[in-house]
Formats: C-alpha cells, structure tokens, sequence
C-alpha cells in the first residue's frame, strides 16, 4: 500500500488546502461574498494584531481592523499581485489606517492643548522644535518613497509594526535571507538620504 493510498488518521477525510489569498482577493475584487468571508478569516486575527500594536487601545483597535476590512472589500481590485504578497497588501492598508487613527487621535489631544493654551504665548524654541519635527517627518516620508517596495515593506513592519525579520519574512511570503538584504539595503539608502553619517 502507498502512503498516499493511506487514511488520514481517526478516519477523517484530507481537509483541501485552503485557497491562496492572491486567489481570493481576485473573486472579491468581483464581488463574492463568500471569498471575503475567507479573507476576514485568514487575516482578521494578523490585522488586529498589528493594528493594536500601533494605536495601543484595544477598542479602537477593533473600529480600526473593521474599517481596514471594508477597503479590502472595496478595494481588492486595485490589488496587484506584482507588488506585493496579498498579505503584505492587506497589512499595508492596515498600517496606514492605523497610522491614520493615531494622529487623528494625537491631532485632536493637539487642538485641545491649543485651546487650553490660548493665552499662553509659545516661546520661539517651543516652535523652532515643532517646525523642524515636521520637516524630519516629511524628509522620512520623501526618502522612504525611494525605496522599493519590498524594501519599504519590510522596513514598516520592522519599525513602525515591531516585526521580527521571521514574521516580516512570513508575511511577505518572502525568504528570510532575502528580507535581511532588503531590509539592510533599505536602510542603507535611508541613511543616505536622511544624509546620517555612519
């Protein structure tokens, strides 16, 4: 007998390989409904890990995952699999709606500091600091558009996701070797164009 004329074992039958996400974006990019309920099955739990992650409040987490969820759902076919691991692509519009919630939330405790502060004058240093923050901010953003995206990818799931090259690698769907190297590159070109000396 050959092993693959064996039973499985306690005699149930082999369970078929669930279908790739790549597979089932491209049916949810045509409104299948069924196909998105295996996409919020297979990523909902690695989403709302890294969102909590970032925003760091388990509530708004949750708003946060369901919000990434539905441009899934509405976006899917803008999805490219020549960029990127479906994975990957679902985790980036993740980030960036956590992102986007954290400074929404540090712009809101902003305007109400300014309030609470509308008598007070700002000393110059005060602004200089603040002006100078945001101009770091931007040239970050300018340089890391630079970079490729597997290198970008793996860069902001490193830092700004708290990611171990494994789980990068993992996620990515990519060798781990190979997001070593990007990563190292990708942080060479941004020392680079930050002009940080080494």
């Amino acid at each position: 007998m050959r092993p693959e004329d064996e039973a499985p074992p306690e005699g149930r039958p082999h369970a078929a390989a669930p279908p790739e996400l790549d597979d089932l974006l491209r049916q949810v990019a045509r409104g299948d409904r069924d196909a998105f309920e295996q996409v919020y099955a297979q990523v909902a739990g690695p989403v709302f890990g890294m969102v909590l992650r970032v925003v760091r409040d388990r509530a708004q987490s949750e708003e946060v995952t369901q919000e990434a969820l539905v441009e899934v759902w509405r976006a899917a076919a803008r999805y490219d699999p020549d960029r990127g691991s479906a994975m990957a692509w679902v985790m980036t519009i993740a980030h960036r709606r956590a992102i986007d919630r954290v400074r929404s939330a540090q712009a809101g405790a902003d305007r109400e500091t300014r309030v609470a502060r509308m008598d007070v004058h700002r000393p110059f240093d005060e602004v200089a600091e603040s002006v100078a923050a945001r101009l770091e901010q931007e040239r970050l953003r300018r340089c890391l558009g630079g970079l490729t995206d597997l290198q970008r990818e793996s860069v902001t799931f490193a830092y700004y996701g708290g990611y171990s090259y494994r789980e990068v690698s993992e996620l990515l769907k990519v060798p781990l070797a190979t997001v070593k190297t990007r990563m190292r590159d990708g942080l060479i070109r941004l020392r680079d164009c930050l002009g940080v000396e080494r």
